[in-house]
């Protein structure tokens, strides 16, 4: 009982204080050590996922209004973040019916039809260093954590489809800017830079063209230090030129051709 006058004052607040029809969707990927993990929110009393995501406030940019979503799920600021995708079916219903969906949030439908009603969402996609994240989850859900990218359950509305839709675009993205910055240790290898792409792609890369791609865009300094400790001789250390690497990501043009 308690929920369920919680779930409706959090209602009315969002129809007094936000747009109306209008919502934002994240997929917040996450990297480490060779993994790729998507973000994802548990609803409140039931065992069903979803994508994090919000409101706009009145009078707030729809993009600063993503900015603050990202940074309450993760604590995070200053985060890659690019709008992929316009959610705008009819029916948005994927794998749960809408009348399951309700029944499966706790309050029977006639109560949730604000709520519920048809939404435009707008998906945005990040790619963070999940180690340096902090998941918490929203006035709505219980839980928020990372899932492996391979075993993602079904989940509320269509955000099995945005994830998918999120994932190729963030592979397409590899051909046209880079990424890797905030993602990485300040300094690191190329193997390191490679096992990150890979992990992205799916796939194995060639060392020796990755190696010869990379060094020709001009956003890594070699240094001269070796990385130590391990069997085999010693790779040298990278860093990313920061300036080089902002005006690749303003120029869009990194990887054509």
């Amino acid at each position: 009982m308690e929920y369920q006058k919680e779930l409706k004052r959090l209602i009315f607040d969002l129809k007094t204080n936000y747009l109306p029809s209008v919502s934002i969707d994240l997929v917040i990927f996450g990297f480490h050590d060779g993994q790729l993990k998507v973000l994802l929110l548990r609803w409140k009393t039931t065992d069903k996922w979803c994508l994090p995501g919000g409101r706009i406030r009145h009078e707030e940019n729809m993009e600063a209004a993503a900015y603050r979503s990202l940074r309450e799920r993760t604590g995070l600021s200053e985060i890659f973040l690019q709008q992929f995708h316009t959610f705008g079916d009819v029916d948005r219903y994927t794998h749960f019916s809408r009348h399951d969906t309700l029944s499966k949030l706790g309050l029977p439908e006639e109560d949730l039809k604000e709520f519920a009603s048809r939404d435009v969402s707008v998906g945005y996609y990040a790619l963070v260093e999940f180690a340096g994240a902090t998941p918490t989850p929203d006035l709505f859900t219980d839980e928020c954590c990372w899932w492996d990218i391979d075993q993602i359950p079904l989940l509320l509305f269509d955000h099995n489809d945005m994830i998918t839709l999120a994932l190729k675009t963030l592979r397409r993205q590899l051909s046209y800017q880079p990424i890797g910055y905030n993602l990485l240790p300040d300094k690191f290898t190329m193997p390191d830079l490679q096992q990150l792409y890979e992990t992205i792609l799916g796939q194995s890369l060639d060392r020796r063209n990755f190696q010869k791609r990379m060094l020709g865009y001009g956003i890594l300094e070699r240094l001269e230090e070796r990385k130590t400790g391990g069997a085999h001789k010693a790779p040298y250390l990278y860093r990313f030129n920061k300036e080089n690497y902002e005006k690749a990501l303003r120029d869009e043009i990194l990887f054509v051709g």
